[in-house]
């Protein structure tokens, strides 16, 4: 995850996996953002056209598995993120949260709906079904560029509010009021994030809350989602800095048989590509930034396939709970001593926006950042198979260019570089200059450059395909997985078991900053919460320490009660689990906690996109 933080392993990491001619890829995406990934990919044509949130000018904001007080928005870069959402209500709109546990973002919005975990896409489905069953569809300007519309009709027809009652736990009549408000308030949207995508039926999800923004006539208008035009833009791939389209199924696991998507593997299959033998074998590994052991599933069993491994490289400047295993260390200087240029999340952004930040501090003579180590290795690699190869002279190239020269030349390809004239920093505010944006006239302004609001831009965005540029409102294989969801509605709503869910803190910020000392004072933050009926059940009190156990593995920890997780739902932190030996974490290890994801199973898979059932893991707890 903090390789799309850092401009110089964002840059670099790719062109050394590629240089690697491996298949055996992967990353975070399967445990994040994958299902928004798949739907845009088949739906849009291309894997990073997100609609975004214009969170400045909703007036009803609706959102599934999100938290964005304490991620500070998540494919959604928002400075102030708590003031723009605070603003929505201010001028008379709405912030509603679902989502099993009544977050902090939840606690300061109009209303909060518990769902039960993962069972978000039979509510948005459902919701759907109001839209079209009500007539309530509007299509607006996007009319003329969308195919199937027939057939996410007749594929929701069968998804009642009652139905979606029945399994999620959300009131049919609260489906059907959010359903038309959504439709009937002239700005607004829908937004699902992690805990809408890590679930058994992530994929389904994601596609619901595309297609129900877009029937409800806020697709790429303004109040509704819309579409960033970066100035390094990562879509358009000008001058080689773009992302491709994606792909899926080219290649499957060894082992399991997952197929790929956009160059990876799902990465709940990495452990068992490391401890099954035979041909293709997994028996080396490179870390960039990583922390598999406490961010994946099931990291016991990740920590046993690390140990056997003949040789692990890591790129990081921690000695945690995955690099302990390693082999060799490339440690890069500190954020501080490294210049930063945000690549992926100005892609994301509320508003179109461009900053530079140079290094604050120096460097040691033989001091290297993350992309002057990765450049350094993909030199190497590709020298090594030929000394006067192409790929060896532009590895060359690239390590002498760095990924300064990298967003210079994206600036340069972009659009706002290409001619059209750039932006200064002037006495009237922002104003357009003579001159095309470039690395220097953005140095020009150190707190970045607003380069104004979202505005329409479909369907220009949308690449073509088949010579057409549309979106397919019911792609085939999002189709074909309704079946799935069918079949598994019966066992669902029969199942007893306590369903657990992770957790973000601010402070915590993943797994990255348990080591810093002022941001670990305080009580302990590893707890796992309980409704206090589910506690009553099992002889558990307030303060008490459970056992909590999967079919993974198990953990002890101290309960606390409240209601603000709904009757029949669990939940522990993400990140903590610094008890392991080895580590070069002090602070951490003295306020270990225990790993949410010893409990999570890597057997448990959203079947259709690869990703991680992270939420609604099934779950006994026991006081010991």
């Amino acid at each position: 995850n903090p390789t799309a933080h850092n401009l110089g392993a964002a840059v670099f990491a790719p062109l050394v996996l590629k240089s690697l001619r491996t298949k055996n890829r992967f990353s975070a995406t399967s445990v994040d953002q994958l299902p928004h990934m798949f739907a845009s990919y088949f739906a849009l044509g291309h894997q990073l056209l997100f609609p975004i949130p214009d969170l400045d000018r909703t007036d009803f904001f609706l959102a599934f598995g999100a938290n964005p007080l304490a991620s500070n928005g998540s494919i959604m870069t928002a400075g102030d993120v708590r003031g723009r959402l605070h603003a929505i209500r201010e001028r008379g709109g709405r912030v509603v949260y679902v989502d099993p546990r009544r977050t902090e973002s939840a606690k300061s919005a109009d209303e909060h709906v518990f769902v039960r975990p993962g069972t978000d896409a039979w509510v948005l489905l459902a919701m759907l079904h109001v839209i079209f069953d009500e007539g309530l569809v509007k299509l607006g300007r996007m009319e003329r560029h969308v195919e199937h519309l027939d057939v996410l009709e007749a594929v929701t027809k069968a998804h009642s509010p009652e139905r979606a009652e029945r399994v999620s736990g959300v009131p049919a009549e609260t489906i059907r009021r959010l359903a038309r408000e959504l439709a009937t308030t002239p700005r607004a949207l829908v937004y699902g994030r992690v805990g809408a995508c890590v679930q058994e039926m992530g994929g389904l999800a994601a596609w619901a809350i595309l297609a129900l923004n877009l029937v409800t006539g806020h697709f790429d208008e303004v109040g509704g989602v819309m579409f960033p035009e970066p100035a390094v833009d990562v879509i358009r791939g000008g001058a080689g800095v773009g992302i491709g389209r994606g792909s899926f199924g080219r290649w499957k696991s060894r082992v399991r048989g997952l197929p790929e998507f956009g160059g990876e593997l799902p990465v709940a299959c990495l452990a068992e590509e490391m401890l099954t033998p035979g041909d293709g074998q997994i028996r080396g590994l490179l870390t960039v930034c990583g922390n598999p052991v406490l961010s994946t599933p099931n990291g016991a069993q990740l920590e046993r396939a690390l140990e056997k491994l003949e040789f692990m490289v890591s790129v990081d400047p921690f000695v945690n709970e995955t690099t302990r295993h390693a082999h060799l260390i490339l440690p890069p200087v500190s954020p501080l001593q490294r210049d930063h240029y945000d690549i992926v999340f100005h892609a994301v952004a509320v508003r179109n926006t461009a900053k530079w930040s140079d290094a604050i501090l120096p460097r040691g003579p033989d001091e290297r950042d993350d992309g002057q180590i990765l450049s350094a290795l993909l030199e190497a690699i590709e020298t090594r198979r030929g000394r006067f190869s192409q790929r060896a002279l532009q590895a060359s190239m690239l390590r002498k260019l760095g990924a300064e020269r990298v967003v210079d030349v994206g600036l340069r390809a972009g659009p706002y570089g290409r001619g059209v004239g750039g932006f200064t920093l002037g006495a009237k505010g922002i104003e357009r200059s003579r001159g095309a944006l470039s690395l220097a006239k953005l140095r020009e302004a150190p707190h970045g450059i607003d380069l104004g609001p979202l505005r329409p831009t479909m369907p220009e965005r949308l690449p073509k395909r088949d010579g057409r540029r549309y979106v397919d409102l019911a792609p085939s294989i999002l189709v074909g997985d309704l079946a799935r969801l069918d079949a598994r509605e019966e066992s669902l709503v029969a199942e007893s078991a306590l369903r657990l869910i992770g957790r973000r803190q601010l402070r915590s910020n993943n797994s990255w900053m348990h080591n810093a000392p002022q941001l670990m004072k305080g009580r302990d933050r590893c707890t796992l919460l309980m409704h206090p009926r589910d506690a009553e059940e099992r002889g558990v009190s307030h303060g008490d320490t459970v056992r909590v156990s999967s079919r993974v593995g198990s953990v002890e920890v101290k309960v606390e009660l409240t209601e603000d997780v709904m009757n029949g739902v669990v939940s522990l932190p993400h990140g903590f689990g610094h008890h392991r030996a080895g580590t070069k974490l002090r602070v951490a290890s003295e306020n270990a906690g225990v790993s949410l994801n010893d409990l999570t199973d890597d057997r448990a898979l959203d079947a259709l996109t690869g990703t991680s059932v992270l939420n609604g893991t099934p779950v006994e707890v026991v006081r010991v």
